[in-house]
């Protein structure tokens, strides 16, 4: 996500308003295709092998009963095949970075352009054959996959936290693949190299999608601003598939292009799929039969407690919700916004399939790598709805998938917080002598009980969950879902200025149940928490509570 959390976004929400209410797509609208790309896709054999989706970014074509394919081919397209079940495609020796695409830049990236990182070297003349040679490897249809997202290193020592905080917690984790939703960078895209050779170490492929943060800042519009990304990682957006289910990689930041005002130049962007895209999936998806898990990942979410303005939301999601529809068994995953957020959509939304399950999920980096260090020289990086930062495991189960979020610390009891709200004047200031934090976990006078309300912090709850509190083992109390900051990251924010980023500042959060205490007595007390999370899991926590 944009690191200022406003600046960027003032200067998009003119731009995508202008544009939308003109019903234009963006700028960098792309001449009609002049050339036609042939080629076959093989086996290691050099046999050719039928009905394997091979696409421009707009068409999906399939090949023939010899492996042959053609399609229709303009300068700047990626030419990718779409991995089929049971095969895999080359990869990097080193990073496991997939090797799926070729990128058609006859005369690569403009030099005049000046980009800070290099782009496109000029691949000439399309050759006269584009060969995709896979390999036979029988897939389980029940696996499990890593998914990042926004491991946003500002800086080489970041690169490190991203290492030694989430990549080496990712041991022992069975997964068959991994994927990362964006900001993959903050910025400096000469760090590429380094991070993709430590997430390499892991040994998987790993797939990645665009961020915002992933861009060439100096492209004059959207469709030059990824010439860095596609030079390392391939194609802007792909698909591929695994163990019988569809994972749909896409870009849905739409930049606006370079802004001489702007730190680095870097301009405005919106969340948006644009029309070309969204008719890419549903190319795919024609070719996909309509009971087959299909997993969407992009950067911008479709929404978010966060804000609704256009760089914090897709504008165009109710035509992507659509677009989807043909698949009632899907669930889409996104970013950005550093938060971690449930979503369900419906007919009032645009999905004519049923409900569709959208998931903004923890940031890699937390709070941008805020926060004090813990004792091994880390940011405790503390999201800003009071998730915890780290990764998430994917886990499908003949054909039916589920998420589950593995903190970065404590990864096997991190799973919920529980606090008091007690004072009403939290965060007019810090009294170093009766901190903050005694008032989210008290003591409490006994004429405060009445007033006093307990939170709970379940960081991958939504509005699916259910949290109930228990008193010294009496009837249980419904707590009720609301949106709001979390008073424990307020107190850490404010306790650690000077090691948070600047624009880092609690944000509501959506996963906060809050219920009035009952009537009890001075003594010690014990509360205990029992929740239900949106994926059906139950956990339970408790805290001891004392009434002077």
């Amino acid at each position: 996500m944009d690191s200022p959390l406003l600046t960027r976004r003032q200067a998009v929400t003119a731009m995508a308003g202008l544009a939308l209410a003109a019903g234009l797509e963006p700028a960098s609208a792309q001449p009609d295709a002049t050339e036609t790309a042939r080629g076959v896709v093989r086996d290691e054999g050099d046999a050719g092998l039928p009905g394997v989706m091979v696409s421009n970014g707009r068409d999906v074509v399939l090949s023939d009963a010899a492996g042959h394919w053609s399609l229709a081919v303009r300068p700047g397209d990626a030419i990718f095949v779409i991995k089929p079940s049971d095969y895999a495609v080359p990869v990097d020796p080193v990073t496991h970075l997939p090797r799926f695409s070729y990128l058609h830049a006859p005369e690569g990236t403009p030099a005049a352009l000046d980009f800070r990182f290099p782009g496109l070297a000029p691949t000439g003349p399309l050759p006269a054959e584009i060969a995709f040679t896979l390999r036979h490897a029988p897939e389980p249809r029940s696996f499990k996959a890593l998914v990042f997202t926004d491991p946003q290193p500002e800086s080489l020592a970041e690169v490190g936290f991203v290492r030694d905080d989430v990549v080496a917690q990712t041991a022992g984790i069975d997964a068959a693949f991994g994927i990362t939703t964006g900001d993959v960078m903050f910025d400096d895209l000469s760090f590429y190299d380094r991070y993709n050779r430590i997430v390499g170490t892991l040994g998987l492929p790993w797939w990645n999608c665009c961020g915002n943060h992933d861009m060439n800042f100096e492209a004059p519009d959207n469709a030059l601003s990824r010439e860095t990304f596609k030079r390392v990682f391939g194609a802007r957006h792909a698909a591929f598939q695994f163990g019988g289910a569809t994972f749909l990689l896409l870009d849905n930041v739409d930049y606006a292009g370079a802004n001489a005002a702007k730190p680095l130049g870097s301009g405005g962007y919106r969340g948006f799929f644009g029309a070309e895209q969204l008719g890419f999936v549903r190319a795919v998806l024609a070719r996909v039969p309509q009971d087959a898990l299909v997993v969407c990942c992009f950067h911008i979410p479709l929404r978010t407690a966060v804000g609704s303005d256009p760089a914090s939301i897709a504008v165009d999601a109710r035509d992507f919700l659509a677009a989807i529809s043909s698949h009632p068994n899907g669930l889409s995953l996104a970013g950005h916004t550093h938060t971690n957020e449930h979503a369900w959509f419906g007919a009032e939304d645009g999905f004519a399939g049923g409900v569709h399950h959208h998931h903004v999920m923890s940031a890699v980096s937390g709070s941008w790598w805020s926060g004090p260090f813990d004792e091994r020289g880390i940011p405790v990086a503390l999201q800003i709805d009071g998730a915890p930062n780290g990764f998430h495991v994917l886990s499908v189960t003949e054909g039916r998938a589920t998420m589950r979020l593995v903190p970065a610390r404590d990864p096997e009891r991190a799973k919920l917080r529980i606090m008091l709200d007690a004072a009403m004047h939290r965060g007019r200031e810090v009294d170093r002598d009766f901190p903050m934090g005694a008032l989210l976990r008290g003591p409490i006078s006994r004429a405060a009980v009445a007033s006093t309300r307990v939170l709970v912090n379940l960081y991958d709850g939504g509005p699916r969950s259910s949290v109930t509190l228990r008193v010294d083992g009496g009837a249980p109390i419904t707590l009720a879902r609301t949106i709001r900051t979390d008073p424990f990251v307020e107190e850490v924010y404010e306790r650690n200025t000077a090691t948070k980023k600047p624009w880092v500042k609690a944000a509501p959060s959506s996963h906060i149940w809050q219920g009035h205490l009952p009537d009890i007595a001075e003594g010690t007390h014990r509360l205990s928490v029992s929740a239900v999370d949106e994926w059906g899991r139950k956990h339970q926590a408790m805290m001891v509570l004392e009434v002077v």
